[in-house]
């Protein structure tokens, strides 16, 4: 289960990269300093280019494709060797077609009736987003009372940070988080989230 799997990693670093060299090299830290995974963003044009060739060098790697908006990304992610696939909202077309094609998928939710949908259509483990503009932890909270007794999960990202990656982390029904800080990736920031993540481990 792709619950299971976040739940080993913690701390997700959600990535936009501009170019196969740039995106390798972050790949590398990241590996090098104890958290090898990431989402590589749809955002660029290199983003597929940068999945292909870091499942290939990297294959310890648990690497995602992000910004999942359409069938044609989804099928591009997946054929360039991406684990996972992470969208921003609930598509029930796009999340359908990963669900057809048994191909592991976070829709992205932040009400009620999001969960519930993304629920219906067979899906468990979600993302919160936009984590700290839609209510920060306090939502999370609220929106994951009346679901915990179905064993929802979730990864919240957008806005997450040093200062309250933790208390995300505390929830018991949160996997994992997007770290959004991660995006420019330097050595002393991938090793406090290094740390971070191995304490809430489980």
């Amino acid at each position: 289960m792709i619950a299971d799997k976040l739940n080993q990693i913690k701390i997700v670093p959600v990535l936009v990269l501009n170019t196969l060299e740039e995106g390798l090299q972050v790949c590398e830290q990241l590996c090098a300093n104890g958290l090898p995974a990431a989402e590589i963003t749809f955002r660029t044009e290199a983003a597929e280019s940068i999945i292909r060739e870091a499942a290939k060098r990297f294959p310890e790697m648990y690497i995602g494709a992000g910004t999942i908006l359409n069938i044609a990304d989804l099928h591009r992610a997946a054929d360039a060797g991406a684990k996972f696939g992470v969208a921003p909202g609930f598509n029930p077309v796009v999340a359908g077609e990963a669900a057809k094609c048994g191909f592991d998928f976070i829709p992205g939710v932040c009400t009620p009736s999001e969960i519930e949908q993304a629920m219906m259509a067979g899906f468990t483990t979600l993302k919160f987003f936009p984590a700290e503009a839609a209510g920060g932890v306090n939502m999370l909270k609220s929106l994951i009372a009346p679901y915990k007794h179905l064993g929802v999960k979730f990864m919240p990202t957008g806005g997450v940070k040093p200062a309250n990656v933790e208390d995300y982390l505390a929830i018991k029904e949160v996997a994992a988080v997007g770290g959004t800080w991660l995006n420019k990736c330097e050595d002393s920031v991938i090793k406090d989230a290094a740390a971070i993540a191995k304490k809430y481990m489980i």
